[in-house]
C-alpha cells in the first residue's frame, strides 16, 4: 500500500470542511475506467427481469444499476483506494464504512425532475447532522445533466427540499461538476445539491456512499432495508487487508435484518406481468411438445 502524502489529504479535507465538495483525480487508470464502462454497458442493455440481470427503473428518466461491486473488480478497488481511505478517515473518523454503491443512467431529457435537496439518511431526532460523504464517478463525458452543489451549505444542515427562489441568494456559491469520463468528486451529502437540467446526452454516474455505520438511520431507510450489508463477489475478495475487510463490512451484522420482507413496487403491474410471463412459458412448452410429437410422427411414417 502506497503512503498518501499528508499535504494532499489535508488539502482535500480542508476543501470538504470549507466547501463541502472537492474534485479528486488520479484514482483510476484508463484500463480500469474502460473495464467499468464495459461492465456498466452490459447491465444497461436489459431491464432486470426473471433470470435476466439488468437495470432497474423507478422513474421515467433514470435507470438504476444495483450491486455494482459484483460487476468488475475495478469498482471494489476504487472504493478501497489508499488515498481515498486516508481522506475519509480524516473527515469521517476511523469507524467509517462503505454503506452503499449505486449507479444511474439518466436518459437524454429536458425534464427538470431532480430539484435542490440534501440527503436524508440519519435519524432526524439526532441533535446534530452526522457526516456522510459520497464519491461521484462519471463513466461518460458529462457537460449537461451534471451534478451541481452549493458550497458551504453542508454544516449542520437538516434535510429538506429547496426551490430556485429559495436558493437565489446562494447562486454565487454554486459549483458545477462537469468533465470527461473518469472525472470524480467527493461531497458532504448535507450540502444542497441536485442533478442539473436539461440532460442532453445519456449520463452514467456511480455514487459510493460512506458514513459511520453506528449512526442511527431514519425509519424510512430501516423499513426499506436500504443500507443492508453490501453484496460482494467472492472472486474479488482475496488478499484484502483487515482494514479493507472492515470498510466492506465483513462480519458486521449491525444493519442486517433477519427475514426482512421483500418490497413489491407496483404490485398490480407485477402480478399482471407474472401472469403474462407464465402464459408465455406455458405456450412455449406446449409448442415444444407439439413439435416433438410431429417429429415422432414423421419418423414413424418414414419407417413404415
Amino acid at each position: 500500500m502506497h503512503a498518501v502524502p499528508a499535504t494532499e489529504r489535508d488539502v482535500i479535507v480542508t476543501s470538504l470542511e470549507r466547501d463541502g465538495i472537492t474534485p479528486i483525480d488520479g484514482l483510476l487508470a484508463p484500463e480500469a475506467l474502460a473495464a467499468m464502462q464495459d461492465a456498466y454497458r452490459r447491465v444497461l442493455g436489459h431491464l432486470s427481469w426473471s433470470t435476466t440481470r439488468g437495470f432497474q427503473q423507478t422513474d421515467p428518466y433514470r435507470r438504476m444499476v444495483e450491486d455494482i461491486l459484483t460487476l468488475d473488480p475495478t469498482f471494489q478497488a476504487l472504493a478501497l483506494h489508499p488515498r481515498l481511505q486516508a481522506i475519509l478517515r480524516e473527515y469521517l473518523g476511523p469507524d467509517y464504512v462503505l454503506t452503499e454503491v449505486k449507479g444511474w443512467e439518466t436518459v437524454a431529457t429536458r425534464a427538470d425532475f431532480h430539484g435542490w435537496h440534501n440527503d436524508a439518511w440519519y435519524d432526524h431526532e439526532l441533535p446534530q447532522v452526522p457526516r456522510e460523504v459520497k464519491l461521484g464517478l462519471y463513466l461518460t463525458d458529462v457537460q449537461t445533466g451534471h451534478f451541481t452543489y452549493i458550497k458551504g451549505t453542508h454544516v449542520d444542515n437538516r434535510h429538506r427540499h429547496w426551490n430556485d427562489r429559495e436558493i437565489a441568494d446562494l447562486r454565487d456559491r454554486i459549483t458545477d461538476m462537469k468533465g470527461p469520463a473518469g472525472s470524480m468528486f467527493l461531497f458532504d451529502t448535507a450540502g444542497i445539491h441536485r442533478q442539473s437540467s436539461p440532460c442532453l446526452a445519456p449520463r452514467w454516474v456511480v455514487m459510493y456512499n460512506y458514513h459511520d455505520i453506528r449512526v442511527p438511520l431514519q425509519k424510512l431507510d430501516v423499513s426499506a432495508y436500504r443500507y443492508h450489508p453490501l453484496i460482494l463477489n467472492s472472486a474479488f475478495l482475496g488478499g484484502l487487508s483487515t482494514e479493507e475487510q472492515r470498510i466492506l463490512g465483513f462480519g458486521n451484522r449491525s444493519q442486517y435484518q433477519d427475514a426482512h420482507p421483500l418490497e413489491v413496487r407496483h404490485p398490480r403491474l407485477q402480478s399482471s406481468a407474472t401472469w403474462l410471463y407464465q402464459r408465455y412459458l406455458d405456450g412455449e412448452y406446449r409448442l415444444a411438445q407439439t413439435k416433438e410429437a410431429l417429429r415422432a410422427l414423421r419418423r414413424r411414417l418414414g419407417g413404415s
